[in-house]
């Protein structure tokens, strides 16, 4: 008997009047259902691209404060230094800012810390350099949690507007402006904007206002084309971040596509052509998987000025050697975090019963892959997982969780033995003194103990959206499924169960790490492909005739010029014939 890996449970069956007095498809209807766009005007703005679009950037808090402000600066030619992230979000945020504020009229640069030298956020050395260069500095992605080096640049002159999409702590740090729609006070109703998201809002403020003014070199029709043109480097930034693809975002990178679709940025053509990717193809699943992490594997590395510079190319030549150098970077990224999962692992040790959370520390780890390999322990046992970079005096952590422990509040319960923090329920970053690392631990593993005591029985969970009989994995039932990209975060792909499947023959592949299977419903039946990356073990367990039942993506893969149905699989039992 083959047993499923996770445990499987299916959304409410959608009322058979939602059903029948719809004309959209049964099965596109129940996990519109799953997702709770349940009114025909909901239905019909989800799919037609026009849900939740929030266009007016001034219902952002501070938003009107910190515009009036860049106008200013535009208008003295006052420098304006534009400070990001080095990840994905922070690197698309900074290139996006800095381009629409040139094209305002600005005199403006960005400047992206080195992860190695500097660390995530705002610190005081760059500061007093700045401070030199420019009158106004403008945070993307990063600064909501920086009290005291907001406090510093107030000191050294500077005017500090932060924009930033992380959790706020107690206090906003003591900015000329703070736009985040996070903070508490904000009325803007979606807090879930990337970095980029963010951005873009303050963007779209400063263009509009500009192009407003009496003798604007920016007419209010330019400054609408330019914002859309930016929307390319929104959709790849907000998918980098794993941040919800619903609502304003799902109509941010929903239109981001279609920008990048265009292939008009010069650096991320280059980068797609190095990917082996067509412009015309790209949606959020090629973004996420093969754009995000070469633009991360520059502030992984080596420094995120790379990917910068690649966003803001307009030279080819230029941009492609730009993309050649983030492609090599990213296979060594690849074989570092293999590299650094082995030793994790062996510190961890054989786990039978993993404990409530895993915490992992070495001088060998690298901090760009920290998050990476943290990432992959939380994906191996279900459990919150923390990897750490150990340095000299202090060292820095990666954090990744689960459903059931929001790790950022806890980083918050332990906040006064951490040198700084922050992050999202599932995903957040720290710095620790070497001398309170013990303590550190200690706590964050009793509450980590505490929080999950009332799961004791923890495995992943899979949510079925609906059945499909063998018959209706078909082209007409792909089509319907597409009408919901762009998918991600908060839109999953939808996760279909099929009963009863014939077994034509199973393998392992990927030096035994994925299972390749051929399968088809009954004698006389159409065939499918299947792949279920990570489910090499099950090959053993499987023989040609063996009925199962699936869970599965249907999706489309793309071989020499042929297109075809395949099943990406994610997990599977001995048919069982009753309900799940």
């Amino acid at each position: 008997m083959l047993e499923p890996s996770k445990r499987w449970e299916r959304y409410p069956a959608a009322p058979a009047d939602f059903i029948d007095n719809s004309p959209e498809h049964p099965i596109l209807l129940q996990i519109l259902y799953n997702r709770g766009i349940r009114q025909a005007e909901q239905i019909a703005s989800f799919l037609d691209g026009a849900d939740a679009v929030q266009e007016n950037p001034f219902r952002l808090k501070d938003m009107n404060r910190a515009a009036q402000r860049i106008l200013r600066a535009i208008e003295a030619g006052e420098a304006i230094c534009v400070y990001g992230d080095f990840d994905a979000d922070g690197v698309t945020a900074t290139a996006l800012l800095v381009s629409a504020l040139q094209r305002a009229g600005a005199e403006v640069g960005g400047y992206i810390p080195d992860r190695v030298d500097e660390g995530y956020g705002l610190n005081v050395e760059a500061l007093e350099r700045l401070s030199r260069q420019a009158g106004l500095l403008i945070t993307v992605d990063c600064g909501i949690r920086s009290l005291e080096e907001v406090a510093v640049a107030k000191e050294l002159g500077l005017d500090v507007i932060v924009t930033d999409h992380h959790s706020v702590g107690a206090e906003l740090p003591p900015a000329y402006a703070v736009i985040n729609p996070r903070r508490r006070d904000d009325t803007s109703a979606f807090e879930s904007l990337a970095g980029v998201g963010v951005a873009y809002r303050l963007a779209q403020a400063v263009l509009r206002a500009v192009s407003q003014r009496p003798g604007a070199a920016l007419s209010p029709g330019q400054a609408t084309e330019y914002e859309t043109e930016l929307l390319d480097l929104v959709a790849l930034g907000t998918i980098a971040d794993m941040m919800p693809l619903v609502g304003e975002n799902r109509s941010l990178v929903r239109r981001g596509l279609a920008q990048l679709a265009q292939g008009q940025r010069v650096g991320l053509f280059a980068l797609m052509e190095v990917a082996g990717m067509q412009p015309a193809g790209v949606d959020s699943t090629s973004v996420s998987f093969r754009l995000a992490p070469r633009i991360n594997a520059a502030g992984r590395l080596s420094n995120a000025q790379l990917a910068y510079e690649l966003l803001r190319s307009d030279e080819y030549s230029r941009a492609y050697d730009l993309a050649t150098q983030l492609e090599a970077l990213n296979r060594e990224r690849q074989q570092l975090t293999v590299d650094a999962q082995l030793l994790a692992e062996q510190q961890i040790g054989s786990l039978d019963t993993p404990p409530s959370i895993l915490i992992t520390a070495s001088s060998d780890f690298r901090s760009g892959i920290v998050g990476l390999v943290a990432g992959r322990l939380t994906d191996q046992y279900y459990r919150p997982a923390v990897v750490v970079e150990q340095g000299p005096e202090t060292s820095r952590g990666s954090a990744r969780s689960i459903d059931e422990f929001d790790i950022t509040a806890a980083l918050d319960q332990v906040g006064h033995l951490l040198v700084r923090h922050g992050g999202h329920s599932r995903a957040a970053g720290f710095t620790v003194a070497n001398e309170r690392y013990g303590e550190f631990v200690e706590a964050l593993t009793a509450l980590a103990t505490e929080g999950l005591a009332a799961f004791p029985n923890l495995r992943p969970r899979l949510m079925i959206d609906g059945e499909v009989g063998w018959d209706g994995l078909d082209w007409a039932l792909q089509a319907q499924l597409a009408r919901l990209e762009p998918l991600g975060q908060a839109n999953d792909p939808p996760l279909l169960l099929v009963r009863d499947c014939r077994v034509r023959s199973a393998r392992s592949v990927g030096s035994g790490k994925h299972l390749k299977l051929v399968l088809d419903g009954y004698p006389g039946s159409g065939v499918l492909d299947g792949i279920g990356f990570g489910l090499g073990e099950k090959a053993n367990g499987l023989s040609s005739s063996d009925r199962i039942d699936l869970l599965c993506y249907l999706e489309i893969n793309e071989w020499q010029g042929r297109r075809s149905l395949q099943l990406n699989v994610q997990d599977l039992r001995s048919a069982a014939g009753a309900a799940a």
